[in-house]
């Protein structure tokens, strides 16, 4: 199935929301590798991001779900 112009737009906003939860999990990667000891303070709140982040995802899936 082709998608319309309109379905590739959307596509293209789903993988700015992906690309956020994606960048925020490469966040906590690199404390966890780098800087535990320093930064594990940080985590909890990069927690909280990931999860709202998700969140968005979901939620757009929700509406578009042709795009899963």
């Amino acid at each position: 199935m082709e998608l319309t112009e309109e379905q590739k737009e959307y596509k293209k906003e789903l993988a700015k929301h992906k690309r956020k939860v994606i960048e925020l999990a490469g966040v906590v990667h690199d404390i966890v590798e780098d800087t535990i000891w320093t930064d594990y303070v940080k985590l909890p709140k990069l927690g909280e991001d990931i999860v709202l982040a998700m969140k968005d995802v979901n939620a757009f899936l929700d509406k578009h779900p042709y795009l899963k």
